[in-house]
């Protein structure tokens, strides 16, 4: 798979092909939510980054860098993922934490006491979901807590712990990298809960984003990282790829770059800086949990203040989901307002008419603490919250509508930004018109994930992927990294 040479002659040729160069913008909101928070501190989990400015465009009769999107974007080969427990995840994290004493299941399990009231099973001083009244960020958190849901894992000896859970995905998410070349993406790893002879589902997704020990090169610093995804294609040896995969996660690489001379590691992917612990907050822990209803997402960072101190998993808003509330014209609330004003600005982002690139930044003073995938008519349902009309959030939305000249309507521009909620995602806008012509596509046939612990129904050597995943989101996120290794030349 080299392609060096090549690479830096093709780069001018296809400069005016990317989307968010001269000539080929998209509009002004989008670009500034492709950018997340203060100081890059990015707001959302799925959208960001190259994967926003990548327009889907043709490259024509340019040679093109093929990469099998089984084995360098979304792996879910079962021999492969044998090689990764929870446990050894869990125990890598503690280790580097470097308190005494500290195990994997210790830290699995205080992530799970946050469901419980307080004291919990691990007592005052850690997070649970009784503090600041029940609320998270002002918003409800309810517990789930007792045995027989998640809360109830936090229990020594629980049915289910951290043996019940394998690792179903590896995820390659090397279009959440920045353009200022800050970071390389996010590289994932989901475990499920695979365990049939405890009730329920609940998967916990590592969503770890890698460093750029050479930011200085700006994206160009993310070459190796990206050269490693792509050698996999290359490879057709599934024990030497599964070898290379757990290498990567649990160690590293180690590149040499041509201007300094120099060994240069990019530390494991599995660290506890690339989950939270770092002063920007970039990487997170996801929950998708089932073992007791309804069906919710939630997200959580580890926090350490020094070396040695004690490691905490701590729930955080869930990104890109304001409360449907906020969505209720009639909300007479001072942060209702506040939203209803911002969400006017993010109408352009919203209608660009492509389900990969059509987006909305979400200020977290509006994000919620969870994200309710299942409930008819919760405040996770922002069509149901908005309502049919008329009002003045109609109407302030319809004028913007006018302004770019769009066609759609303010409920498409509602439905949208529920699509992108995780709720939405996940299963509430499976099927959901979009306006423009754009359908929301699904989940896995068992719902509320797009990547299932259940057998593909086309290779039972894999696990389940979605139709979502498969037919939209993937070979979007090709083109994006296909994009990058054809104008990227080796540092």
């Amino acid at each position: 798979m080299r392609i060096s040479s090549s690479r830096a002659l093709l780069g001018a040729a296809l400069t005016l092909m990317l989307g968010g160069c001269e000539g080929s913008s998209p509009p002004a909101a989008n670009l500034e939510a492709s950018q997340g928070g203060a100081e890059g501190v990015p707001l959302h989990s799925e959208r960001g980054g190259i994967g926003l400015e990548w327009q889907d465009r043709e490259v024509g009769a340019l040679a093109v860098v093929p990469v099998d999107a089984r084995r360098s974007l979304a792996v879910t080969d079962k021999a492969i993922l044998s090689r990764f427990s929870l446990r050894a995840v869990m125990d890598q994290l503690a280790a580097q934490s470097g308190v005494a004493g500290l195990t994997g299941d210790a830290i699995f399990r205080q992530l799970w006491d946050t469901q419980n009231t307080a004291p919990g099973v691990f007592g005052p001083g850690f997070p649970h979901c009784t503090d600041a009244g029940g609320t998270l960020n002002g918003f409800p958190y309810p517990c789930r807590q007792g045995p027989g849901s998640e809360g109830g894992q936090a229990a020594v000896g629980a049915p289910i712990n951290i043996n019940s859970y394998s690792a179903i995905g590896l995820f390659n998410r090397f279009d959440l990298a920045p353009a200022s070349g800050q970071d390389c993406g996010e590289h994932r790893i989901v475990f499920a809960k695979t365990d049939t002879t405890t009730p329920g589902r609940n998967f916990l997704i590592f969503e770890a984003v890698l460093p750029n020990p050479r930011a200085d090169l700006g994206p160009q610093g993310c070459w190796p990282v990206a050269d490693f995804w792509s050698n996999l294609t290359a490879e057709p040896n599934i024990t030497l790829r599964g070898d290379k995969l757990k290498d990567f996660y649990f160690n590293g690489l180690v590149y040499k770059y041509a201007d300094t001379g120099l060994a240069t590691p990019f530390g494991p992917v599995l660290h506890i800086r690339n989950l939270g612990n770092n002063p920007g907050k970039h990487g997170q822990i996801r929950t998708n949990q089932f073992i007791s209803p309804p069906w919710l997402l939630r997200e959580f960072k580890l926090e350490q203040n020094c070396f040695g101190c004690t490691l905490v998993a701590r729930p955080q808003t869930v990104k890109t989901n304001p409360s449907g509330d906020l969505f209720d014209p009639a909300n007479p609330s001072a942060t209702a307002a506040n939203f209803r004003t911002h969400f006017r600005t993010q109408v352009a982002a919203l209608a660009v008419n492509n389900l990969n690139l059509f987006n909305h930044d979400v200020p977290d003073v509006f994000n919620i603490g969870q994200s309710d995938s299942q409930t008819p008519g919760t405040r996770d349902n922002y069509v149901a919250r908005f309502g049919p009309g008329p009002s003045a959030f109609h109407t302030a939305i319809q004028n913007e509508l006018n302004l770019i000249g769009s066609p759609l309507t303010p409920r498409d521009i509602v439905a949208r930004a529920q699509a992108l909620s995780c709720g939405g995602c996940h299963q509430r806008s499976n099927g959901a018109l979009l306006g423009g012509g754009l359908t929301w596509p699904s989940t896995v046939p068992s719902g509320f994930v797009h990547n299932s612990e259940f057998n593909d129904p086309l290779d039972p050597t894999r696990f389940e992927l979605s139709p979502a995943l498969l037919n939209v989101f993937i070979p979007h996120r090709k083109g994006v990294f296909e994009n990058y290794l054809l104008t990227t030349a080796a540092p």
